[in-house]
């Protein structure tokens, strides 16, 4: 049985860091994120697994879509925000998103598939409701762990971040993400991979 249920000891807000570094590389990812999004004219766009909504109020500020949706499990990470921005942020699986096939032009899966038990289910989902484009990243192993070993972080874990079920090279992220989709773009901002893909009825 795939267990729903996210690690809430991973919540971490990357975007108010204070860490010099840590701020620097997710800058740098954040930068990246902008830049594969820009080319898209996506006027419905769907964030899975939102965390605190943040990348979802700059994808809204970076494409102006009409209709931007948001879903976590863990509501009360976004519940403050839902007064605050227009996004629509949802209390969802990323199994079962309650949206019709092709309901999104793009779709984001920024840091959710690593920590899913099976993260091939939630892709067939995301291809299911994506009309066109989707836009995912994970960490790059085995970099990330050697970097958290680096700062003396997760130890006793081998430098794993703790709610981190699944672990991918670039090479490994690729293949797994071929299966669903046609991959456009490939980018690798330190520590992460980052693919840019299209269903593969619009791939070339």
């Amino acid at each position: 049985m795939v267990n729903d249920k996210p690690v809430l000891g991973n919540v971490y807000d990357k975007y108010s860091t204070q860490n010099p570094v840590a701020k620097f590389l997710f800058q740098n990812f954040l930068q990246t994120v902008e830049e594969l999004v820009q080319g898209i004219a996506a006027d419905s766009v769907l964030e899975v697994g939102c965390g605190e909504g943040h990348l979802s109020q700059l994808l809204k500020n970076w494409l102006r879509p009409s209709r931007i949706c948001a879903v976590d499990l863990v509501p009360d990470l976004f519940a403050s925000r839902h007064r605050q921005t227009s996004v629509d942020f949802l209390c969802q699986s990323a199994y079962q998103l309650g949206f019709r096939e092709t309901s999104f032009d793009l779709v984001v899966g920024a840091e959710v598939l690593e920590h899913l038990e099976d993260p091939r289910k939630a892709l067939k989902e995301i291809q299911r409701v994506a009309g066109r484009y989707v836009l995912l990243s994970v960490p790059r192993e085995p970099l990330w762990r050697a970097m958290n070993l680096a700062r003396f972080a997760y130890w006793c874990h081998l430098g794993n971040t703790p709610g981190h079920l699944q672990h991918w090279s670039s090479a490994g992220f690729l293949n797994l993400v071929s299966a669903c989709f046609e991959v456009l773009e490939v980018r690798k901002p330190l520590p992460w991979t980052v693919l840019l893909a299209v269903k593969k009825e619009f791939g070339s």
